[in-house]
């Protein structure tokens, strides 16, 4: 399993007709690969949690998102699993097939919800076409895997 972790002060994603959006927090485009479990999902779920990348009073990165009381928009991401070393053309052969990867990204939200608020986090929409705006805060990106 892979994560882009981004810092933001606001990010949206458009579907459909739908627009889910946060202020302070994180996003977090997250890849499921073929060989990927339940523990690789309670793994990810808790870094991103506990990852302390906020800034303190004293402007070191410090605290978590639970500390701060910020929101987290999730994001499907495939492409994260695009190999690229044979190449210009991304390779996904590692990325997990659709069935079961809806099931874990659906599980990666919920084991989320074990440290927020359900109501803390968003998502945009398992294989759709999605539009995403981000507003960096810093910036500060971290890549997760496990």
């Amino acid at each position: 399993m892979r994560a882009v972790v981004q810092r933001v002060n606001y990010a949206s994603v458009r579907y459909e007709t739908t627009k889910e959006e946060i202020s302070k927090g994180l996003v977090v485009f997250i890849g499921i690969s073929k060989l990927d479990t339940y523990k690789n999902i309670q793994y990810i779920a808790k870094k991103v949690a506990n990852l302390r990348i906020f800034e303190n009073e004293k402007g070191k990165m410090d605290k978590s998102i639970m500390d701060i009381n910020g929101e987290i928009l999730v994001v499907s991401e495939f492409t994260l699993y695009g190999n690229c070393s044979s190449g210009n053309r991304p390779d996904f052969t590692e990325a997990a097939p659709p069935e079961n990867a809806e099931k874990l990204y659906n599980e990666f939200i919920k084991e989320l919800s074990k440290y927020l608020p359900f109501e803390k986090i968003k998502t945009g929409k398992f294989r759709a076409n999605m539009l995403v705006e981000i507003h960096n805060d810093g910036p500060v990106t971290i890549l997760l895997e496990g």
